[in-house]
């Protein structure tokens, strides 16, 4: 990190690091210094992130710290209420909708595409919901195709049919027999989210905000298909030029769609992943089906060692076992996790792209390490 921004990060971390405790009338729970000490270092590390926040929730005492800033420009903190993209953390949201429709009997685990999509491609047809929510489609992902990728490039404001993402990929085969493997894809949710329109007669957008936003109370959560972001927002940068380059409004959002592009809140994603690892949208029995996991990682991973359920991870670390997802997208990563009774729950957020491959190694590095730092404050 160049002088420059380093001196952006430590005055705006002297005067606007945030430890709030106490969101919940009348709690007691304290900040941790591991917490804070681990988001220091993620910042201040070689392309670290000019600002990060977390939420430490332990029964009804959430603890926000936050440090560095969410506007290089004007030195703004985070706020636990801003605005910011989930990235892939908006495919927990999309599976919250499909389980809460199968719960109802409005859908089914082993419903096919080509019972519901039958104008995707034959090679697809036995694919089934299950399988789209655990990334055991062997569907390519269509934001690998080089095709989509060029699109993007050129036309990155325009907007796009769900159906037209999957034309990407329409001519290519399964990498794997549906249910034989894993490997993540964009093009699962996608499908999920076609399912859920299909079987409905409704919009993606009408299920999510009936079926998880507004039993939820997300006041702060969204799915544009646009490119600007609700005020006030988390700036999203790219940090590789000497200077922080703003790409808040880099891409529209209707080319991840279903599949990552939810806007939230460090407030909003913390109730909402509380109340689906607990089961509160699927039910109780739905939601052990939802977390029996196969070997798969998010991406980013999360903490200690990853497996892959319905929609969600299984991140079993040293400190003990969460429930969650992750997200990255350009300028956000993300992550979310919850006990299995959600009774505990961590959220990390930061406004730079780090997954692997892409980003600083040594803020990927110190990103890992704060998760598992806030993991561990949740447990503890």
């Amino acid at each position: 990190m160049l002088p420059s921004v380093r001196r952006v990060i430590t005055t705006s971390a002297a005067a606007t690091a945030v430890v709030i405790a106490g969101l919940a009338a009348g709690a007691t729970a304290q900040p941790s210094p591991g917490v804070r000490a681990a988001l220091a270092a993620l910042v201040a590390s070689p392309g670290g992130p000019p600002g990060a926040a977390v939420i430490v929730h332990r029964g009804h005492h959430p603890v926000f710290h936050a440090i560095g800033v969410a506007d290089v420009a004007s030195g703004a903190p985070f706020r636990r209420t801003d605005h910011m993209r989930l990235a892939s953390t908006s495919k927990a949201l999309n599976g919250a909708v499909a389980l809460s429709l199968v719960r109802r009997h409005r859908l089914s685990l082993n419903d096919t595409i080509g019972e519901l999509l039958p104008y995707l491609p034959r090679a697809w047809r036995k694919v089934t919901l299950a399988e789209a929510l655990n990334h055991t489609s062997g569907l390519p992902s269509y934001t690998k195709d080089e095709s989509f990728q060029k699109f993007v490039v050129d036309h990155p404001h325009e907007r796009v049919r769900p159906r037209r993402l999957l034309a990407f990929i329409a001519g290519k085969p399964l990498k794997f027999k549906p249910g034989t493997s894993y490997e993540y894809s964009n093009s699962d949710n996608t499908v999920v989210g076609l399912m859920v329109a299909r079987a409905t007669s409704h919009s993606y957008l009408r299920e999510l905000r009936r079926r998880v936003l507004r039993p939820l109370g997300l006041r702060e959560t969204s799915l544009p298909v646009g490119a600007k972001l609700p005020h006030p927002y988390v700036h999203g940068y790219d940090v590789s030029e000497p200077r922080p380059e703003d790409v808040s409004h880099v891409l529209g959002m209707s080319t991840v769609w279903a599949a990552g592009g939810i806007v939230s809140s460090p407030r909003d994603l913390d109730r909402f992943i509380r109340a689906d690892v607990s089961g509160a949208l699927a039910g109780r029995r739905l939601s052990r089906r939802q977390l029996r996991v196969v070997k798969g990682a998010s991406d980013p991973p999360g903490p200690g060692r990853n497996a892959a359920g319905l929609a969600i991870f299984r991140y079993r670390t040293p400190c003990g076992t969460v429930f969650g997802h992750t997200g990255n997208i350009p300028g956000y990563t993300q992550f979310a996790a919850a006990t299995r009774n959600g009774h505990r729950s961590v959220t990390v957020s930061v406004n730079t792209q780090l997954t692997r491959g892409i980003g600083s190694p040594q803020a990927y590095a110190a990103l890992r390490h704060a998760e598992l730092v806030a993991v561990c404050a949740a447990l503890r």
